[in-house]
């Protein structure tokens, strides 16, 4: 048997293989942010996973990185959440709901003509950021990030509490956790990086005062919800959303302390470089271990080869997959018997309808699918 397919314990919680599906960015919402049936049908048709993380979900009314992208700040979609937690559960799955706030990768046509908000302003890349929209004629693209204004003090405690917040209607929805993403240059992951956190109070300056607004975000989750359950997204080396941390070697043999003294549920280790095929996740996975001996799930353009020996030599507990999910709802199933993979394809990834989320057909669907689709080796 594969060892990604090995049970697994979080603190108690027990995940009946080690295959993650990685949070996604899939943008199927309402324009209130309100979940709906068509993505309780994605996530039911992946329940198979070890685990589930669900697509970035905004905590507060000022992230929106992606049009159309869901929210856990009122009471509204958090009902909205319940059915489809329940249809994972009833299929036999667990579900994390990854928490999100985008900071300054937004823009003023997202955010009701605000402006996006970040620690410091710094607004000298913003070609770099990845904002994206939803256009009228149905096509999702990406769109110009607008300039951020420096967070008051006030308004980053407020931050921290829409985090707090946020995780407390998940545990309501039903939630078997959350996971913190403070990766892919997005708030947390801003404060962390001493170039776009340049301010000069408590939250700016050292590596620790830059990590305070992540530890506060944690306090106040663990008010709600046990840290064992609460996962964390790192990116240490993460060059989408042009983060520039100064240096990450410090920034994040820092960071894995602190969440080893918090006893978080795990570290997700994202190789956003991976994707690109630049990876980093040696580098990565000694950094984290330095400080931290938990759970470390690994992601980033990672085979099932490679996430198999990841698991077998230790390196890793758990190995979270993204394109290969979204083309393959079996995949768990495909991996036990050594069925060929389809690949994904890019139209659909960001926005849309049922075309490229949930349309895709098991391994079985596919012998009586017309046409067929692009397969790969397993």
């Amino acid at each position: 048997m594969s060892a990604l397919l090995t049970p697994h314990q979080i603190f108690g919680l027990s995940l009946k293989n080690r295959v993650v599906m990685a949070p996604m960015t899939r943008c199927r919402s309402k324009m209130n942010g309100l979940p709906n049936s068509l993505m309780a049908q994605y996530y039911e048709q992946r329940a198979s996973a070890g685990l589930l993380i669900t697509e970035a979900t905004n905590v507060s009314a000022m992230s929106a990185a992606f049009e159309l992208a869901p929210g856990i700040y009122t009471d509204e979609q958090m009902d909205a959440w319940k059915p489809i937690v329940a249809r994972v559960h009833a299929a036999g799955g667990r579900i994390f709901m990854q928490l999100w706030h985008s900071g300054r990768v937004s823009s003023f046509a997202l955010l009701d003509g605000q402006s996006p908000i970040s620690p410091s302003g710094i607004n000298d890349d913003l070609e770099q950021l990845q904002v994206w929209g939803h256009l009228q004629n149905g096509h999702y693209t990406k769109i110009h990030a607008t300039p951020s204004r420096e967070m008051t003090t006030d308004e980053v405690a407020d931050a921290v509490a829409y985090f707090k917040a946020a995780a407390k209607r998940a545990h309501t929805a039903g939630f078997d956790g959350v996971e913190v993403h403070a990766a892919n240059g997005y708030l947390p992951h801003q404060f962390l990086s001493s170039t776009t956190n340049v301010r000069t109070d408590r939250y700016g300056g050292s590596v620790e005062k830059r990590a305070r607004f992540l530890r506060e975000i944690l306090e106040q989750v663990s008010e709600v919800l046990p840290l064992n359950r609460v996962g964390v997204r790192i990116s240490p080396f993460a060059l989408y959303n042009n983060v520039r941390d100064g240096n990450p070697e410090q920034t994040y043999t820092f960071v894995s302390k602190m969440l080893q003294e918090f006893g978080v549920a795990y570290v997700h280790a994202a190789d956003t470089n991976g994707w690109i095929g630049k990876p980093d996740l040696s580098k990565i996975v000694s950094i984290v271990r330095s400080g931290y001996d938990g759970t470390l799930m690994v992601n980033g353009g990672l085979t099932l080869d490679e996430g198999e020996s990841l698991i077998e030599n230790g390196t890793a507990q758990l190995v979270a997959y993204a394109r290969a999910f979204i083309a393959n709802p079996d995949l768990v199933e495909r991996i036990e018997h050594k069925q060929p993979l389809s690949i994904a394809n890019a139209f659909g990834w960001y926005g849309g309808d049922a075309a490229g989320y949930t349309d895709y057909p098991t391994h079985a669907g596919e012998k009586t699918t017309p046409g067929g689709l692009e397969i790969g080796e397993f």
